[in-house]
This record gives structure tokens, C-alpha cells and sequence, in this order.
């Protein structure tokens, strides 16, 4: 992630997210994204998570960890598929699209954290700072640091990242995972 996003940029991301999500869920195209009128910032590859919220309540949320299309659009493929791909929740409805609130958070790319054993796993992590991808071999899992704020405690918090990789809850204890982290930049409506 290069230079912070300037409020002007937060804010044409979360229109486009806006108009991704409402086209999105009543079925109608997208138009073409206006490279001209974006700022580099939003053209260079960026990797986004978009998540959607109902009443305080997560109602979707998708995203990528690798920067593999330019910013803009990678929020708004995001937003269309926090509404309507993500496995946990039905698919959004016309209906629910004034009560959805959106919050978008920029990746830096991933890197290795290096560690000998559980203990220094958890002496190394960052509560609150950061998101954190486990991987045993083609499975994968991650948290945005946002999740923190629900999973405080570090040991609870990848027993949980654990489960949602569909592995036992304390496979972090008994097998050394390949664990990366990442930080974000969050902003929403």
C-alpha cells in the first residue's frame, strides 16, 4: 500500500461501492469504470475487503488479500459479492439495501511471521493492529483486525481463525502454520 488515501478518494470508493452493491443486488450491469477520472491512487492494483453491516449486524463480507486489480475495482467486485456471495448469509435483497451500511478496508500485502513455537506466536501478534492469514497447506483463513474488537483474547482469536479454515480449533497449538499479517486501512459511510 502505497501513500494513505485521501478523504476525496475514501469517499468516490465507498460511491462506487454504493452503486456496485444497489446494481448489484436489483440484477442490472455495471457501468464501465472511468479510469480518466480516478486518481493513481485508485487506479494502481490495491487488495480490498469490502463488509456490509445491518443494524450494527455483519450481513456480508468479501474480499481479497492480493493486490491483482486496480483499487476501484476491486472495491466495487467486493461490494457486489458481500451482497450476494457470501456463503454465511442469503443473498441481499432489494428491500434491505437502505438499511446497509458499508465499510470498506484497503490491504497492505501479506508477509510472513516468523515464529518457533505456539507461545511465540502469540508474543508476536498485534491485537487490534493485525489481520491475520493461517495456512495449512490449500486451506486457508484470515481476520481483518477489525475482529479483534469480538476475539480479544490472541489464543481465542485464532482458535476461531482455525474453524473458519475448517480445522480443529487448536491445530495453531499442535502444528507449526504458515501465519502471515497484514494492516488496513478502514473507512465507511
Amino acid at each position: 500500500m502505497s501513500e494513505p488515501l485521501t478523504n476525496e478518494e475514501k469517499q468516490t470508493l465507498l460511491r462506487l461501492a454504493r452503486q456496485a452493491l444497489e446494481l448489484g443486488v436489483r440484477g442490472a450491469k455495471l457501468p464501465r469504470l472511468e479510469f480518466d477520472s480516478l486518481t493513481p491512487s485508485l487506479r494502481e492494483n490495491g487488495a480490498s475487503f469490502v463488509t456490509l453491516t445491518s443494524h450494527g449486524n455483519l450481513r456480508g463480507c468479501i474480499g481479497a488479500l492480493e493486490a491483482t486489480q486496480p483499487l476501484a475495482e476491486d472495491v466495487r467486485e467486493h461490494a457486489i459479492a458481500a451482497a450476494l456471495n457470501d456463503y454465511r448469509f442469503p443473498p441481499v435483497q432489494t428491500g434491505e439495501l437502505r438499511g446497509i451500511q458499508i465499510e470498506v478496508s484497503r490491504l497492505t500485502a501479506p508477509v510472513p511471521l516468523e515464529y518457533n513455537s505456539p507461545e511465540d506466536l502469540l508474543a508476536k501478534l498485534r491485537p487490534h493492529v493485525d489481520g491475520v492469514v493461517l495456512k495449512d497447506g490449500p486451506r486457508r483463513a484470515t481476520f481483518l483486525p477489525q475482529v479483534w474488537a469480538q476475539l480479544e483474547d490472541p489464543e481465542e482469536f485464532l482458535a476461531h481463525l482455525c474453524a473458519k479454515m475448517g480445522a480443529s480449533h487448536d491445530l495453531w497449538r499442535r502444528k507449526h502454520l504458515e501465519t502471515l499479517v497484514y494492516r488496513i486501512e478502514e473507512f465507511h459511510e
